[in-house]
């Protein structure tokens, strides 16, 4: 088993006034050599969005692009004729493929908003463009881990162009999580969205992450209540 540690005080940043982000990996102003990808995990980006503003109409390609707002919600627009709101509570997956031009904006005149905004790799090139989003309110379930984005079509996950697996979950403290790899030879990378959790002798705080591979499970221990983002990805 090989572990990697993400502090997230390591984190790149960017604060340009209505945009305050933190980068886990290389992205646009903030360059690090060691921290360029985690296997197929190429971007997670944490942004505090000010009210009202937002991410003007930009083109994408040939990647998976996860938003999951943690606070508030964006409005979304793109060239495939979709628009809407995505909340907290709800996950949007974008396939770019052959290209899609996208504008996201925080909803809200007068809050903030707080978004993880997540690029995989994709599996296949040069697909037909897609767009979806759910809602997970009424899935998620103290003390267990909900499957959010997985590789195959199904009615109660979102479902993307990769071999990836994404978990998210909340539990109190003193729990055991017992994780096993959805697809083998996969890696997995664990963010803490809040609390404090211990895995392999490392503990996490929130914001902190840990890139497990060469293995086919992991066990958590939540030191306090916490909530989990798990992404079972490729390791190309």
């Amino acid at each position: 088993m090989n572990q990697i540690f993400y502090p997230a005080k390591e984190r790149g940043t960017n604060d340009i006034g209505w945009l305050k982000a933190n980068f886990s990996f290389s992205f646009g102003p903030y360059y690090n050599p060691d921290r360029i990808r985690f296997g197929a995990l190429r971007v997670l980006n944490d942004d505090i969005i000010a009210a009202g503003r937002g991410f003007g109409t930009h083109p994408h390609d040939n990647m998976e692009i996860i938003t999951i707002p943690l606070k508030g919600g964006l409005e979304h627009k793109d060239s495939m004729g979709n628009t809407g709101v995505v909340n907290a509570g709800e996950v949007q997956v974008m396939s770019a493929g052959t290209g899609v031009q996208h504008s996201e904006y925080n909803a809200s005149a007068t809050e903030d908003a707080n978004t993880l905004q997540i690029w995989l790799y994709p599996k296949e090139m040069n697909i037909t463009p897609r767009y979806d989003q759910k809602s997970f309110k009424h899935l998620l379930k103290l003390n267990e881990l909900t499957t959010l984005i997985s590789p195959e079509k199904s009615e109660n996950t979102l479902w993307i162009n990769q071999d990836a697996t994404f978990s998210q979950g909340e539990f109190e403290a003193g729990q055991q999580i017992n994780y096993e790899i959805k697809t083998p030879g996969n890696g997995i990378y664990i963010f803490v969205l809040d609390g404090t959790i211990n895995i392999n002798d490392c503990k996490l705080n929130k914001k902190d992450a840990l890139g497990v591979y060469n293995t086919s499970s992991i066990t958590i221990e939540t030191e306090a209540h916490s909530s989990l983002l798990i992404m079972d990805i490729p390791m190309l």
